[in-house]
């Protein structure tokens, strides 16, 4: 793999695809898409400034963990244009974003911890399911995985159509170390 010098202020299509990773159709959609911007040349060629290969590796990462690329174009719509975002301008970014990243981190943590776990989903195939989710009384709450879903988190009150679920969850959060001795 040949390397673009440090010092190439531009880079080709071929250049920013090799060093960030992503195909050069990627790019021109992302560019269609008006995630990413680029010049022409003389030669009708496109050329990218350095600082895209931030914005890429940005709308990558962001992909990766879930966000759909119309948050993505929203959130890069508040940098600067005409100048590379600074790290001012990053840190504003990534503070709008906080909440909704650390939501998905409890999320993904609830599921790494809780997959052997009853999640309430209405399987009723796990020993704990039999107390933790009892005749699938979660399912009353709405579909899905009731336990896992932070978005429907009953445990806080929120999203709950039904204000007592809060408690009535809660009762059942201090049953599940019960199920892990009886039934784990």
């Amino acid at each position: 793999m040949q390397h673009t010098t440090w010092q190439a202020k531009e880079l080709t299509p071929g250049q920013l695809s090799e060093r960030s990773g992503v195909a050069v159709s990627a790019l021109h959609f992302y560019e269609r898409e008006g995630l990413i911007a680029s010049r022409r040349t003389s030669g009708n060629q496109r050329r990218y400034s350095r600082e895209t290969l931030r914005r890429v590796a940005f709308i990558r990462i962001s992909q990766r963990v879930g966000i759909p690329l119309s948050e993505i174009r929203k959130a890069l719509d508040t940098l600067p244009e005409g100048r590379t975002p600074n790290r001012k301008d990053w840190e504003r970014l990534s503070v709008t974003w906080r909440t909704d990243l650390d939501q998905r981190i409890e999320q993904l943590t609830r599921l790494r911890n809780s997959l052997t776990d009853c999640i309430g989903c209405g399987c009723l195939s796990l020993g704990s399911c039999r107390i933790v989710n009892y005749h699938d009384r979660l399912g009353d709450e709405g579909p899905g995985a009731r336990t896992l879903d932070v978005s429907i988190d009953c445990t806080k009150g929120e999203g709950c159509e039904n204000p007592a679920s809060a408690s009535r969850v809660a009762e059942d959060a201090d049953v599940t170390g019960c199920a892990e001795k009886m039934c784990g």
